[in-house]
């Protein structure tokens, strides 16, 4: 996967934090079988910036955790580009874009008593399974969703 990771904090994120950001979206890519050429983004954040992306795409004037922007084809889009399976396989996937506020992950993390990585990893895999098809709209979704979440965190190692 193909992953490009972007620190717009104003702090900036240690290169372990990163690192482990990096790798475990790696591994969730591995456990749903994502194809290797699969392109992503993720951008950590301030409280401030991703205000501004909620109001400006959610209409929530207030910060958030994690903000996913999925990039999802049409299926009736007139303008589709058809290719074989070969080629297919050639050109890289984009997914999205995932964004995350540190300070967010830092005020969770302590209100839930459980570790800084370990929230830093859940937001980041729950963006990425979102970018993935995935939501908890409905309960049925919420279980499939939130145990394949577990299931990737408990797996890498980030257990609560």
């Amino acid at each position: 996967m193909d992953l490009e990771i972007v620190d717009q904090t104003e702090q900036g994120v240690p290169e372990e934090r990163v690192t482990m950001v990096r790798e475990i979206l790696e591994f969730a890519g591995k456990t749903i079988k994502l194809p290797e050429n699969t392109e992503m983004s993720l951008t950590f954040m301030n409280n401030e910036g991703i205000r501004k992306l909620n109001r400006e795409y959610r209409g929530v004037d207030k910060a958030t955790d994690v903000i996913s922007f999925a990039i999802e084809e049409d299926p009736d889009d007139e303008d589709e580009i058809v290719m074989d399976d070969e080629l297919r396989q050639e050109i890289p996937m984009n997914i999205g874009d995932i964004m995350i506020s540190v300070d967010k992950v830092a005020d969770q993390a302590e209100y839930l008593g459980h570790s800084y990585d370990r929230e830093l990893g859940f937001l980041a895999v729950h963006g990425f399974l979102h970018l993935n098809g995935y939501d908890h709209m409905e309960p049925a979704d919420e279980k499939v969703m939130f145990d394949l979440q577990r299931k990737i965190l408990d797996d890498y190692g980030l257990t609560r």
